[in-house]
């Protein structure tokens, strides 16, 4: 649950610290067919080009200079969504993690793009590439056919974008040679090393790890209906499930296409349509497939909340404890409200990883 007292020395003391074969479902557009260069959609998305981040010393050795397959063992497999409406956040969040990582020349960033999005799929693939010119990544493009039919109505229609679903999908899209993949969402910033996270142990076989909050009302993610008839809630009978948040997960992909946990989610998403057991998008069925067999990390992990609630968007603090990532889950994203001159406390948390310019040719200075 969320911390309600946020003092004013955190804030600042938190500002100072911030200052391959393609699976079904998709196809994928390499990262080396793209040219550099300062690309815009009708004048909307002006990105300012990145610091370049390079290994320490530390650091394992990659394959062949020049030359980088998503194959290589040392590299820190990383997946989130890139869209035009979530851009700018997708933008800040890979610059976070660039910055604060010790080996940033071994991320590999897995980008899903939608299939039908106002900005190609090839557009967004230039911006990121003029961006971030030293980055290793794959666009892959999300057929929206294959989820469409199971998507249900939800408390809030943003939730419904087949992009959200894509999370289920990433031990088809993902290469055979890509076991393990950290998602994220694209309304957060890390302010660690993300390979501490990438270091997680998966124990006694599970096949994601995640933040877990225990104290939530769990049974409020689910309809009455469902808790009424015990042929569906029986799910949780041998479990001791709790709330965790699908914006942050450590995913063993090998030990999830080996127990086929794609098509269990699609059952329950299945289920849904003909019978209204949740109300809220794609988090459910990960709770019903998962909760209770999660492998609990740090809360620091995912400070989520902080958008809001999915109505209102109302201002939240940070949770009580140490931080290292910021994720404005909810209604509110603080580009919208930066942008609206109305911005949360937090919202100035996410501001220095903005790479957003208004006119072209503006390289930042570091």
């Amino acid at each position: 649950m969320l911390g309600f007292g946020l003092s004013l020395v955190r804030l600042v003391v938190l500002a100072f610290i911030l200052c391959s074969p393609v699976g079904l479902g998709s196809r994928s557009i390499p990262a080396k067919d793209v040219a550099g260069g300062d690309y815009g959609y009708e004048g909307l998305f002006r990105f300012a080009e990145a610091p370049e981040y390079r290994n320490g010393e530390e650091c394992p050795a990659k394959g062949r200079k020049g030359f980088v397959s998503s194959c290589d063992a040392s590299l820190v497999h990383i997946a989130m969504t890139l869209d035009s409406e979530y851009l700018r956040g997708s933008i800040a969040a890979v610059h976070s993690i660039l910055r604060h990582s010790s080996c940033p020349e071994n991320v590999f960033l897995h980008f899903i793009a939608a299939e039908f999005d106002p900005a190609s799929p090839r557009v967004l693939t230039q911006l990121v590439r003029s961006t971030f010119p030293s980055l290793n990544y794959r666009v892959y493009i999300f057929r929206e056919d294959t989820v469409i039919n199971l998507i249900s109505s939800s408390i809030r229609s943003a939730l419904e974008n087949p992009l959200n679903y894509a999370r289920n999908y990433l031990g088809d899209i993902l290469g055979l040679c890509v076991e393990r993949v950290i998602y994220i969402d694209s309304d957060l910033v890390v302010v660690d090393d993300i390979g501490k996270l990438w270091n997680t142990t998966l124990s006694e076989s599970r096949v994601i790890g995640a933040p877990e909050y225990c104290q939530a009302d769990f049974e409020k993610y689910f309809t009455d209906e469902f808790w009424s008839y015990s042929d569906l809630s029986r799910v949780f009978d041998s479990r001791n499930p709790c709330y965790f948040n699908t914006g942050v997960m450590v995913m063993d992909l090998k030990r999830w296409r080996e127990g086929n946990y794609k098509s269990k989610i699609e059952n329950w998403m299945e289920l849904q349509r003909r019978r209204r057991i949740y109300d809220l998008g794609s988090l459910p069925p990960f709770l019903l497939v998962f909760a209770g067999n999660v492998e609990p990390i740090d809360h620091r992990w995912n400070q989520h909340g902080l958008g809001g609630d999915n109505v209102k968007g109302s201002c939240r603090p940070l949770h009580p404890g140490p931080v290292s990532l910021l994720h404005w889950s909810g209604k509110g994203k603080p580009w919208s409200r930066l942008d609206a001159k109305n911005p949360c406390p937090v919202d100035h948390l996410w501001e220095p990883y903005d790479l957003h310019r208004p006119q072209r040719n503006n390289r930042l200075n570091h």
